[in-house]
């Protein structure tokens, strides 16, 4: 594929750009930072340094490689801009906050934080970096938060290991949940406008995950495994039960059929219910919330999931749906981040540089959704406006692109 981007800036990404005060210690860096973010966005099928600098005039892999590991300029500072823009110009508010975490297979033992682990992308233990991100969804837009690299315990035991991938001194061994919560603690910082979290089962089983998000007052709706341990609220009902035991004693007529958008699929539909209950910890204490049920509607293949709220006993089933088909939104990012930006390529090995990619990564995808709101105001179609359980048509990124 001959790929070649423009010697000059793109008009839009330059507008896009010039809302940043990004201080750069030396003179290249702006010039480094828009070649960078022009190479991402071409449609090179692969985009690494080397490939990108010979695609994009006006830089070198040198350049480039000096852009992510040795020249000074924060990108936390720089992602935190990105994220207050994003919460002014991409959001219409009443959105949640979806945890997850994505694996990048890694050859050897060198690049910072792989090692042989679990990895949902691969779908089996293999040699890998796993990254937890972070990412907002409303009924408007979809966008990135942020993104931290997990490091093993056999990393953070290891100083020299450490020392040589640049770590910095404070980072030492957090678990995914543990994580998760930090970066929860920085989207609130930044002023991230919310009303709740939702995350997968990794996550809602983890008793630590969602007594952070209590202790934060935090609403959410978490996916659960079958044998989550729960205390339903009714007369002569068990005092401990799995899940799918407590939803399997619901009779069938109180399941009720509840139809959502998801993506470019059309409506979907499933039957859901909802009970009042407790959930227990291995400590014997008992929180009240709700356990709700789902399972294939008339026509479909048999399938069962199970999720955990802590919303208010007001909350109506719609509610609770909805919060729980948020999460596709985060798994919608990393397909984009990856397929179409070259999130996965990043052949470095030092922790600086695996997070300041990431960071351009997601700058490139926020300027895409960027534009195609942009695109969407000024050419509005015709018909009623999306409900807000509807919270995607498509990929704006992808459509943008």
């Amino acid at each position: 594929m001959n790929v070649h981007a423009s010697p000059s800036t793109l008009p839009e990404l330059d507008e896009f750009l010039s809302t940043f005060n990004i201080k750069f210690r030396r003179s290249e860096g702006e010039a480094a930072l828009e070649r960078y973010l022009t190479g991402l966005l071409t449609e090179l099928p692969t985009k690494n340094c080397d490939t990108m600098a010979t695609a994009v005039p006006g830089t070198s892999e040198q350049r480039l490689q000096e852009f992510l590991t040795n020249m000074q300029w924060d990108e936390d500072d720089l992602n935190r801009q990105r994220v207050q823009k994003m919460s002014t110009e991409a959001t219409v508010g009443n959105g949640l906050l979806i945890f997850d975490d994505t694996g990048f297979a890694k050859q050897g033992k060198a690049s910072v934080g792989v090692a042989r682990q679990y990895s949902g992308t691969l779908g089996k233990v293999g040699n890998c970096q796993v990254a937890v991100t972070c990412c907002y969804a409303d009924a408007r837009a979809s966008w990135p938060v942020a993104v931290r690299l997990y490091l093993p315990q056999e990393w953070t035991e290891d100083p020299e290991r450490l020392q040589r991938a640049r770590v910095p001194d404070d980072v030492t061994f957090e678990t995914k949940a543990q994580i998760a919560l930090d970066l929860l603690d920085q989207a609130r910082a930044w002023g991230v406008p919310h009303r709740g979290v939702t995350a997968d089962a990794d996550y809602g089983d983890n008793p630590n995950f969602l007594a952070g998000l209590e202790a934060r007052q935090e609403r959410y709706v978490v996916a659960v495994r079958c044998d989550f341990q729960v205390r339903v609220k009714a007369r002569g009902a068990p005092p401990c039960q799995r899940a799918d035991q407590a939803l399997a004693a619901v009779p069938r007529r109180q399941w009720r059929t509840i139809r959502w958008r998801h993506g470019t699929k059309g409506w979907l539909r499933k039957k859901f219910v909802a009970l009042r209950a407790w959930r227990l910890t291995a400590e014997g204490e008992a929180h009240i919330g709700w356990l709700l049920g789902e399972r294939a509607a008339q026509g479909q293949a048999d399938e069962h999931k199970f999720y955990w709220s802590n919303l208010a006993a007001s909350a109506t089933l719609e509610e609770l749906v909805d919060y729980a088909h948020r999460r596709h939104a985060i798994e919608q990012f990393h397909e984009e981040a990856k397929g179409e930006l070259g999130w996965d390529q990043y052949q470095g090995r030092l922790w600086p540089g695996f997070h300041r990619h990431a960071v351009t990564v997601m700058l490139a995808l926020s300027f895409l959704i960027w534009l195609a709101l942009r695109e969407r105001e000024n050419h509005p179609k015709r018909g009623r406006p999306r409900d807000p359980f509807s919270p995607s048509a498509g990929s704006l990124a992808s459509s943008a692109a």
